[in-house]
């Protein structure tokens, strides 16, 4: 039975590196970067990280305190396959290959994104920002 979380269809820019588009069957529309997919890696390791230092997915880690910016190689898979029919799974060019993406988790993450997209716009109109430009 198809549920809500279905995607209708998937694209993932690997060589372009523009990251992951997904149709999903209720008519929702959702981008991921790589980078945002990589911070959100649902293994238990990066679960299990991410608990111990309040860190939701998708969100960068904290620099370490007095590190110092280094050039790092834009995050990637090098490898992307299906898990069945309910998941996707990457190899990514940092060599972590541990998470199995649901499409259930990602139709959370980008309609959660979504809604704190929607509250951070309404946050800057409420303080008087992010308004456009009055016209004529």
């Amino acid at each position: 039975m198809a549920g809500i979380a279905d995607p209708k269809s998937v694209q993932v820019d690997k060589s372009g590196g523009t990251g992951v588009e997904i149709a999903w069957k209720d008519g929702h529309q959702s981008h991921y970067t790589f980078q945002f997919l990589r911070d959100a890696c649902p293994c238990a390791l990066c679960d299990d990280e991410r608990a111990k230092t309040s860190r939701k997915p998708g969100s960068p880690p904290a620099a370490a305190p007095g590190a110092l910016p280094m050039f790092r190689e834009p995050l990637r898979p090098t490898e992307v396959q299906p898990a069945g029919k309910y998941a996707i799974t990457f190899v990514w060019n940092d060599g972590h290959q541990h998470g199995i993406y649901s499409w259930e988790y990602l139709y959370r993450l980008g309609v959660e994104h979504d809604r704190r997209w929607r509250d951070y716009l309404a946050a800057l109109r409420q303080q008087g920002l992010g308004r456009e430009p009055k016209r004529g």
